[in-house]
């Protein structure tokens, strides 16, 4: 509709520019005299005007008559096609005319226009492969999505063109969230290429979004083979795939199995956390302790993680707090400067009731790097050596509005996981977890100080009342469980 009205207007533009000009002409005083064979020809300028015109046409039509003209000759000499060729060509160069300013539509995101060129490329030229792939992206743009769709399935039909038809209708079920069918769709976009790295990308999020581990194994490996993946990337993606895939052995109970599949998937990736945790649950459910307990050591010294530890406690669950405070020492040795070692030693010795061991481990966490964990700990430790009310509910204030501490947070997306995962759960990203801390909102919020005189009241100086402040409940401040 919009593009009419602009014909038409452009149209009327013309047509009065062009009146316009003849008037102006007309009213110009001076002639031009034109002689020929000796006969002289006044002409009046708008006459002149109008005299270059038609020899102008004259001459382009005296052109076409020569190529006519030599393509006749051509027939008459034997060339039966020469004929044909020359109303072909005349037709080619309309055709790819169109064809070149539908493209140039394209780019600049005219999707109506483009739609136009492709239907006019389409009447001269004989080259579906060309304007059928132009009608389907401009009707997309145009956001015609039913045209879109027939003319890619028309593409399906050209072995030449079958693939392009298979992405265009992909695209089109991704957007509509119908999963199911793209994964098919894209199952068949690999088989016809297998290198391209678009469709490797969409075939591996789907097959993991669908828990196909081991197709998307498959599919990960030919992503590596065809040089879109370098080898590091590729074998710790492969390593989550196993760990995924070992997973749901785990989940259905076929415990040699699991155990294997656990272990392959921490020898591929050491310092992936979940991948060491399973691991280390299939040492312990088959009998070898000491060999999970090596496995969690080291991949505390490659990254330390509370899950490490709690998992590093399973190894022997019923040990009493002296003993596990020295067993632990296989583990904290490793980075003993880390906050995740410092908050665990202190964790470790609030268990067993040393608290002033306890402050030294957390020495000054509390105030260089102040998170609800260390904050919680410190509080703790404040009741444990007898602190008065007052300075255990500063920590407690304080830990409210603390940063939450490193979390599996998307490095795609920011959003933040209770638990681990091989993919995103809100945009569907594989390997984009990492634990690391969660950026702080802009959002102005009350801080521990401000929010501190509501939870512990005004100070009360026991020189001016000797009434014992209100007792707080000793569960808030109890001591995490070791991890």
């Amino acid at each position: 509709m919009l593009w009419s009205l602009i014909r038409i207007l452009a149209f009327v533009a013309i047509v009065t520019a062009l009146t316009y000009g003849a008037v102006m002409l007309s009213d110009m005083p001076g002639q031009a005299l034109l002689t020929f064979g000796g006969v002289e020809i006044p002409l009046s300028l708008l006459e002149l005007a109008f005299v270059l015109l038609a020899l102008a046409v004259l001459v382009w039509i005296g052109l076409k008559l020569l190529g006519l003209v030599m393509a006749v000759l051509h027939f008459l000499n034997g060339d039966e096609t020469a004929i044909s060729r020359y109303f072909t060509r005349n037709r080619e160069r309309r055709g790819y005319q169109a064809l070149s300013e539908g493209m140039m539509a394209l780019a600049s995101g005219e999707g109506h226009l483009a739609l136009a060129k492709a239907a006019k490329a389409e009447r001269f030229l004989d080259r579906p492969e060309l304007t059928t792939i132009l009608t389907a992206q401009a009707a997309e743009m145009a956001g015609d999505r039913k045209k879109a769709e027939e003319t890619y399935k028309r593409l399906l039909q050209d072995d030449k063109t079958r693939f392009v038809g298979v992405r265009g209708i992909l695209k089109q079920r991704l957007a509509d969230g119908d999963t199911e069918t793209a994964l098919k769709l894209a199952e068949k976009a690999f088989a016809l290429k297998p290198r391209h790295a678009e469709t490797q990308d969409i075939l591996l999020q789907l097959q993991a979004g669908q828990g196909d581990w081991k197709g998307a194994r498959e599919t990960l490996t030919a992503k590596q083979r065809s040089g879109h993946l370098p080898k590091d990337v590729h074998k710790r993606r492969d390593a989550i795939l196993a760990l995924s895939e070992a997973q749901e052995v785990f989940a259905e109970g076929a415990t040699m199995e699991a155990r294997e599949a656990a272990i392959a998937a921490n020898k591929q990736s050491p310092d992936l956390v979940p991948a060491a945790v399973l691991a280390a649950q299939a040492f312990i459910e088959n009998g070898k302790p000491k060999n999970a307990a090596r496995l969690l050591a080291k991949a505390w010294a490659a990254q330390p993680h509370p899950d490490l530890a709690a998992a590093f406690a399973r190894v022997a669950p019923d040990e009493t707090p002296q003993e596990r405070l020295k067993r632990f020492t296989a583990l904290t040795k490793n980075q003993p400067d880390h906050p995740e070692t410092r908050m665990l030693l202190a964790e470790l010795n609030l268990a067993a009731e040393d608290f002033p061991a306890a402050r030294r481990a957390l020495g000054d966490l509390a105030e260089s790097d102040p998170t609800t964990r260390s904050l919680t700990l410190m509080a703790a430790i404040e009741r444990g050596t007898g602190a008065d009310d007052a300075a255990v509910r500063a920590f407690l204030a304080k830990a409210v509005t603390a940063p939450h501490g490193p979390q599996w947070i998307c490095e795609s997306c920011q959003h933040i996981h209770a638990d681990w995962a091989p993919t995103c759960e809100n945009c569907g990203g594989l390997d984009t977890l990492a634990w690391k801390q969660a950026p702080r909102s802009p959002l102005a919020t009350p801080t521990g100080a401000e929010m501190l005189p509501l939870i512990i009241g005004t100070e009360v100086h026991p020189a001016e009342d000797d009434a014992p402040p209100a007792p707080i409940d000793s569960e808030v401040i109890e001591a995490e469980p070791e991890k």
